[in-house]
């Protein structure tokens, strides 16, 4: 499940997910806010925040968060990812090489030092 975290303002979102995520998570949750950030702000900050209750994705939900991710990296300057397996953050790590966008990991008891840095 995703949810809007209530410290989401102007062009910066922040989701967090625990259990495992799915196509209509992405599709009726994240993909909207994201679009609509983007149209209002031109570009966004996204911090994902993968509680201790964090399962991973179904497959559709994982095509869902990579072909969104392709399709939004441009218009998104900076994201912060907490929590998760060690293997997301390598995949963070990787993705800052490929797209445009600033990433940093942070572990999950770092939740408040990753919002000062997606607000910096």
């Amino acid at each position: 499940m995703i949810e809007i975290m209530p410290e989401s303002h102007d062009n910066i979102l922040g989701a967090k997910a625990s259990g495992k995520l799915t196509d209509d998570d992405y599709k009726n949750v994240l993909i909207p806010r994201m679009e609509e950030l983007a149209e209002e702000h031109g570009n966004a900050r996204f911090l994902f925040f993968l509680d201790e209750g964090f399962e991973g994705w179904e497959p559709e939900a994982a095509w869902d968060d990579a072909k969104f991710g392709m399709k939004l990296q441009k218009g998104l300057e900076k994201m912060a990812v907490v929590g998760g397996p060690k293997w997301v953050e390598w995949g963070m790590k990787l993705d800052n090489y490929i797209t445009h966008t600033e990433v940093k990991t942070f572990p999950t008891n770092e939740l408040q030092e990753a919002w000062d840095w997606i607000e910096s």
